[in-house]
């Protein structure tokens, strides 16, 4: 009975390591990368999996060799018991370290790009965060924002293509996450802090915008969309935005008395 529990267990890694060589060819891996950073935070993803992926199958492939090994029904041997080994251990607390080590320093030109390197440049538009939508106001003629002729939108972001921009990303009431699955942006919305986010998209199209953060009862339905457009597209949604922004405000000016 143990070498079927043996065998068993073996297919822990034979299973594990055979999905993940079959989800990239089956759609069922990383969204489609549209962004000038995402190659390099995909290189990262896929360098740490490769090797935790080697310790993983190292270390199955072990247990599974101590349960067939050792199995009670079969090995008349006795108990051997051991207090450790101070050298052992030393080893396998500075191996780690090391590794982890070499991971933070491997990974701090893409933090940089991403995090810290920010455009000298101004905000594109202003995301808030909230119970359970996405608040979007863009700068009106004057190119600045916080103005009288800011534009307004909800739960649909619409950017250039094949140009910077630069989000100023804040949350109204609770924490949220600001998830761009294909721009490979993820950012978290902290309550009373105005976080910069940048990034240039490199396809046009219709994207997800979602929060990756538990944030409330309707956490699952806070999701929008990002549009990625040529720059005379973004133009006209502008100008059109504006129209209809300035046919409310009318409209709500005649009507008071």
């Amino acid at each position: 009975m143990g070498k079927f529990w043996s065998l068993l267990f073996f297919l822990v890694p034979v299973l594990g390591v055979g999905l993940f060589l079959w989800a990239p060819f089956n759609n069922h891996w990383l969204p489609r990368d549209v962004s000038s950073h995402g190659r390099q935070i995909d290189h990262l993803f896929n360098f740490i999996l490769g090797l935790t992926g080697v310790v993983f199958i190292v270390t199955e492939l072990l247990l599974f060799w101590f349960l067939w090994r050792y199995d009670a029904a079969t090995n008349t041997s006795p108990v051997k018991f051991t207090h450790g080994s101070h050298n052992l251990e030393i080893v396998w607390t500075i191996l780690p370290a090391a590794t982890l080590l070499f991971i933070a320093i491997y990974q701090m030109n893409a933090w940089a790009e991403v995090k810290l390197q920010k455009p000298d440049m101004p905000y594109t538009v202003e995301v808030t965060a909230r119970q359970f939508e996405w608040r979007l106001r863009y700068p009106g003629r004057d190119g600045a924002i916080g103005t009288q002729d800011d534009l307004f939108h909800v739960n649909e972001l619409h950017v250039p293509v094949d140009e910077m921009v630069m989000v100023k990303l804040e949350s109204q009431d609770v924490l949220h996450d600001f998830f761009l699955p294909h721009l490979r942006i993820k950012q978290d919305a902290v309550p009373g802090s105005t976080i910069p986010v940048w990034f240039k998209a490199t396809e046009q199209g219709e994207f997800d915008l979602v929060c990756a953060e538990l944030c409330g009862w309707g956490h699952y339905k806070m999701k929008g969309r990002l549009i990625i457009e040529t720059r005379d597209e973004y133009e006209r949604w502008l100008a059109e935005l504006e129209k209809k922004q300035t046919a409310v405000s009318d409209t709500a000016s005649t009507a008071t008395p």
